[in-house]
C-alpha cells in the first residue's frame, strides 16, 4: 500500500467521521479530498472488505456513513499491539492529523515504564 493510498484512506475515515450520521457522496468526498469518486468508491470498498463499519446509505440524499459511537468503552490493548499502531502511525505521519498526533501521544505514553 502506497503511503499516498493511506493517507487518503485516512482522510477519508475523518471526513466520514466529521460527518456523524449524514451520508456524504462519493462525488462530495471525492472532491474535498481532490481524487475522483471512482477513487473514493475503490478506498471505501477496500476499508469495508477489511471490517472497517462504513455503511452505505442508498438512493437520493444517501453516500457512506461511518458506522461507530461518538464515544468509546476503554480498550485495554498489550505492549505488541500497541507497537503495531505506533508503526503505523509514523507510516501516515504522527502529526499528519490533530487525531494522529494525539493518538501517538496517548500510545508511547502507555508504553512508558510505570514510575
Amino acid at each position: 500500500m502506497t503511503l499516498r493510498r493511506i493517507e487518503r484512506q485516512h482522510a477519508l475515515i475523518e471526513q466520514l467521521r466529521w460527518q456523524r450520521g449524514v451520508p456524504k457522496s462519493a462525488l462530495a468526498l471525492a472532491q474535498a479530498l481532490e481524487v475522483t469518486a471512482r477513487t473514493v468508491e475503490r478506498d471505501i470498498a477496500r476499508m469495508r472488505a477489511s471490517g472497517i463499519p462504513i455503511r452505505v446509505q442508498r438512493g437520493p440524499g444517501g453516500g457512506y456513513l461511518l458506522d461507530v459511537r461518538s464515544k468509546l468503552d476503554p480498550i485495554s490493548l498489550e505492549p505488541d499491539e500497541v507497537a503495531a499502531l505506533i508503526v503505523a502511525l509514523v507510516a501516515l505521519g504522527p502529526t499528519a492529523t490533530d487525531s494522529a498526533r494525539t493518538s501517538m501521544n496517548k500510545l508511547t505514553r502507555a508504553l512508558l515504564p510505570s514510575v
